[in-house]
């Protein structure tokens, strides 16, 4: 798939200006971290119920650019019926509860280009068990694992991907562009900045061949509002 021949405006130089390590705050009063035994137990929920063949994993964000896990190989595949959203709401990571930040999800809806990683037979207990514990947000959470259907050049197969529920604690809804902006263009947290998870977010997918085109908008303005600030 080739990509019309264009320029991000949203550049490492710009990302640079948000760029700032804050402390981490820690679990908001009330909403604590998962504990080993709850990863435990979603990892052993979801492997009663795994697809038969191969262990396959959907990234559409972070996991292509920082896979948490090795993988055999790595396809272009499709989600159909979601897509990617800016609604987890961060006050940790990459945000604080003063300057609150923005992660993606998978929401329901539209369709989403992503890779699809297979991962090694060895020991999928354990290999789940890193991955929840990288992208569970807290015991009610609001990006949770399923099983979904992916389309891909060699045919369908079955993966587990992360997607919003919108009864967790931190799921944001949908927000007008200009509000993730605003947001990504200030929000930052012990993991970095927003404006840098969308940065190698729409690099990396341009990278594999992939245009978002709600992404490209957004990386443009993005871009225009660390500029207004920096001005």
């Amino acid at each position: 798939m080739s990509l019309p021949r264009s320029t991000m405006e949203l550049t490492a130089e710009l990302v640079a200006l948000v760029e700032r390590t804050e402390p981490d705050p820690g679990p908001v009063p009330g909403m604590p971290d998962p504990t080993e035994a709850d990863l435990e137990a979603t990892a052993a929920a979801l492997l009663a119920n795994r697809p038969d063949g191969p262990l396959w994993l959907f990234a559409y964000g972070s996991l292509i650019w920082k896979p948490e896990l090795t993988h055999l190989e790595a396809r272009q595949a499709v989600a159909h019926g979601w897509h990617r959203r800016f609604c987890m709401r961060l006050t940790r990571w990459r945000g604080t509860r003063e300057v609150p930040g923005l992660m993606m999800a998978l929401d329901r809806g539209g369709s989403c280009a992503g890779l699809a990683y297979r991962l090694p037979d060895a020991d999928p207990h354990g290999q789940l068990v890193r991955l929840l514990a990288r992208e569970t947000d807290s015991r009610r959470p609001t990006n949770v694992p399923r099983w979904m259907r992916l389309a891909t050049p060699n045919g369908p197969l079955q993966a587990l991907a992360f997607v919003a529920s919108p009864e967790g604690a931190n799921y944001a809804g949908r927000l007008p562009q200009s509000v993730v902006a605003r947001t990504l263009a200030r929000a930052a947290g012990h993991w970095g900045s927003g404006a840098q998870y969308l940065y190698n977010t729409v690099t990396q997918l341009e990278a594999h061949g992939i245009r978002d085109r709600n992404l490209w908008a957004l990386q443009a303005r993005v871009a225009r509002e660390i500029r207004a600030l920096a001005a």
